[in-house]
């Protein structure tokens, strides 16, 4: 049997304990019990996935059905992989060490364009069909299902997924799983399921769609066959106070890359940047009660043993009652000496009070996300911040004792000149000389500025979804025109690497051709590409030319408003003219005012019965 192979290889790997199982609060059922088995797939490490809130949610909650149980697997290091090879054992699950082709369906989470390689070896090391055209008409071989962020376009890797779950799965993934496991009871047939399944709203089944091209590479049409929806609605979850939410989390053996308790606050963000994928995929706002989240947040400190509480949203600290929601969590978690870290917190309402309740937990740098160092970009983009505000909540923090800041900016945003790129030196040189005009700095003791400069990348569903994405050639050019125009020694560069960010690029507004560049590059041996000590861009470039594909028809290539784009068969909400309407804005440098100032009918509420908890009686509507 291979799991005495198991027992042999682990000792020759690293960090065995990724792949050992057994952890607090790990599930185990006697599998005579259960009707439908699910394997959770993370494509990257154990420590990134052990840290991914999504995975703690859905793991938790497909256990809490008797008959149901959902284990662990996630992306073997390279040590690993070549061990499991080696002694032809195949990919398993952490839970129970079976093979993944003893599960009913295995689900992928898309967290990062460049995982999609790790897709398909994971696939591959279970010895489970790449594609789905190959996997036959029973339910003997698992569904594959995929979901997350990377899903609100799916077309990179429609031949790849059976399934995709478009939007929020908690309530989606038991109705799909319950649909499951009757048609395997009435021995059904995989394209009966698949037909059944595309009728659950939020899932997209896409071997039920066919697409045509024009002559110039752009779709033609996409087309719903075998009464298949012409459009997928994005599954909303209504009420964040009553839907699942876990009261245990697994805890692991090794570090992980966030090991504590993490409570999501809520869902949605009130900004409106244009650039920002996320600020508008989980549009609407919902908002937790301050009494759930701490009841939940105290069971699952006791439940872990963690001595550190995060609070996790897109900007915590335009959550409604967040003074107020502190002062609770602080009054437990302070005597019990169990940290609140409040991360995401937005420049303009980081106030005295806030401060206040930050001084009482644990000390450590703060960062901002200023995005851009001219008025004019930030108009551009919509942050709606000004540098004195910038500079205000930097001195406040001063004041406060202080001594790091982080700040985030990007460069290649559309319409950006030279003169945007420096004045991010510029901006951050202003930030080190408010710390030393504080009379009351810490004696002995320096400022630390650190700039995580980002390349913009257009994404689906934001107003910059058309636009063209800078060449690696430009990046480059403006990072070392930032190096070149930088004078303070307390200031420290990161940046992104930009060959990624050309591929996510590429891939975050794909279509189906890409498909076959995916599989050759995986066959180049391209994996864990968001990795820069296993990325292989020159794998990468001979899968594009091998297959005829034009990386720059996907990437520096600008949309026309009429132009078909492969996630438009998808309905998130957020309406084709509201996105339309603020690019228009963004090339006069025209801001929005944020939802709870004005509701700008961006149309998302209507996919939760017109509920929005931006909205309250005092707006202008």
């Amino acid at each position: 049997m291979y799991k005495d192979k198991i027992e042999k290889i682990l000792p020759l790997v690293q960090k065995p304990a990724r792949y050992t199982g057994g952890e607090l609060n790990s599930v185990v059922k006697n599998k005579d019990d259960i009707d439908i088995r699910f394997a959770f797939c993370f494509p990257d490490t154990y420590e990134i996935g052990m840290s991914h809130l999504g995975m703690k949610i859905l793991y938790s909650l497909i256990n809490s059905k008797e008959n149901y149980w959902c284990e662990r697997v996630f992306a073997p290091d390279t040590d690993m992989e070549e061990a499991l090879r080696k002694n032809n054992i195949p990919l398993f699950a952490l839970e129970s060490r079976d093979a993944l082709t003893e599960f009913d369906a295995i689900g992928f989470t898309l967290q990062y364009e460049l995982c999609y390689t790790n897709v398909l070896n994971m696939l591959n090391l279970s010895n489970i069909p790449l594609r789905s055209k190959d996997r036959g008409d029973t339910l003997d071989t698992p569904i594959i299902v995929a979901g997350g962020p990377c899903a609100c376009n799916p077309e990179p890797l429609a031949d790849f997924i059976d399934i995709f779950e478009i939007g929020e799965g908690e309530e989606m993934m038991i109705e799909l799983l319950d649909l499951l496991n009757e048609y395997k009871k009435n021995n059904k047939s995989r394209k009966e399921f698949l037909l059944a399944a595309s009728k659950i709203e939020g899932i997209y089944v896409p071997s039920l769609y066919s697409v045509t091209y024009n002559e110039d590479g752009t779709i033609k049409e996409f087309t719903a066959t075998n009464g298949a929806p012409r459009v997928i609605n994005k599954r909303v979850v209504s009420d964040l106070d009553n839907v699942f939410y876990p009261e245990s989390f697994v805890v692991p053996f090794v570090e992980v890359v966030h090991d504590r308790v993490v409570h999501e606050i809520f869902r949605g963000c009130i900004r409106g940047c244009r650039f920002c994928q996320a600020g508008f995929w989980y549009r609407p706002i919902r908002e937790k009660t301050v009494e759930t989240i701490s009841k939940q947040s105290q069971k699952l400190a006791c439940t872990t043993g963690y001595d550190e509480l995060s609070l996790c949203s897109l900007s915590s600290s335009d959550y409604t009652k967040i003074t107020e929601l502190l002062e609770e969590l602080l009054g437990w978690a302070v005597p019990q000496k169990i940290n609140v870290a409040l991360p995401s917190l937005r420049i303009d309402n980081f106030s005295d009070e806030l401060k206040e309740k930050l001084a009482l937990v644990r000390r450590s740098g703060l960062t901002f996300a200023a995005e851009a160092g001219t008025q004019r970009m930030r108009d551009v983009i919509n942050k709606n911040i000004s540098e004195e505000e910038i500079l205000s909540t930097c001195r406040k923090a001063f004041v406060g004792g202080w001594t790091a800041v982080k700040l985030y900016f990007m460069i290649g945003l559309p319409t950006e000149t030279d003169d945007d790129v420096v004045g991010i030196n510029v901006l951050s040189q202003k930030v080190v000389e408010e710390f030393y005009s504080n009379p009351d700095k810490p004696k002995g003791k320096g400022v630390n500025v650190s700039a995580g400069v980002s390349s913009f990348v257009p994404k689906p569903w934001t107003p910059f979804q058309w636009e063209a994405q800078d060449t690696r050639e430009e990046l480059k050019r403006k990072q070392q025109l930032l190096l070149e125009t930088c004078t303070s020694k307390k200031i420290v560069f990161r940046f992104h690497n930009t060959d990624l960010t050309f591929l996510e690029g590429i891939f975050a507004r794909g279509d189906r051709k890409l498909c076959d560049v995916i599989e050759a590059a995986y066959k180049n041996g391209c994996t864990f590409d968001s990795w820069d000590d296993k990325f292989n861009f020159d794998g990468w470039m001979k899968a594009f030319e091998d297959c005829g594909i034009s990386t720059e028809f996907y990437g520096s290539r600008k949309r026309s408003y009429d132009e078909i784009l492969p996630w438009d068969h998808i309905n998130s909400g957020v309406s084709k003219a509201f996105l339309i309407a603020e690019n228009e804005k963004a090339k006069n440098a025209e801001t929005t005012a944020h939802c709870r100032q004005k509701c700008a009918g961006c149309g998302s509420n209507k996919l939760n019965g017109g509920k929005c908890d931006a909205l309250n009686k005092n707006m202008v509507h």
